[in-house]
């Protein structure tokens, strides 16, 4: 049985959509929108080497303000287990590992490249409640289907 809310899919339908992650998307729509890149591609083939740029560029230089990404199903799984091992809230002190598996995650749904594993007890809390809205929205905890 499909857990997953209307909320949900609405939201994995939205990412599907071209969205701009970074400066190598926003190269290539001016590139688009002038007909350069229709040039490159004639002049070059379709392997002209834009992808690749594209990707570098949008790693070098991201977007800051982007929607969260919705939950994969094995972050899901990951963190439908983080919250069977804490039913209650998250303690003040977690292990090292733990606090490891809610920074990552967090960096992943929230879009920034991961640096280090926080230390501060209120922005492991704030990870946490941004994960738990994320995953209430996979969930159904608003009872929508």
């Amino acid at each position: 049985m499909d857990k997953r809310t209307k909320a949900y899919k609405e939201c994995i339908e939205a990412q599907e959509e071209k969205e701009i992650t970074g400066l190598g998307d926003v190269v290539e729509r001016i590139t688009e929108a002038t007909g350069i890149k229709a040039a490159v591609k004639w002049l070059a083939g379709e392997d002209c080497g834009c992808d690749e740029r594209k990707e570098k560029l949008n790693k070098l230089f991201p977007l800051k303000r982007q929607k969260p990404k919705c939950m994969s199903e094995e972050q899901h799984a990951q963190w439908s287990a983080m919250i069977e091992k804490y039913p209650r809230s998250t303690p003040a002190r977690l292990p090292f590992q733990d606090r490891e598996v809610i920074s990552r995650l967090h960096a992943d749904l929230f879009n920034y490249r991961f640096k280090k594993v926080s230390s501060c007890g209120s922005c492991i809390l704030g990870y946490v409640n941004d994960i738990n809205k994320i995953y209430k929205t996979y969930e159904g905890d608003n009872k929508e289907e």
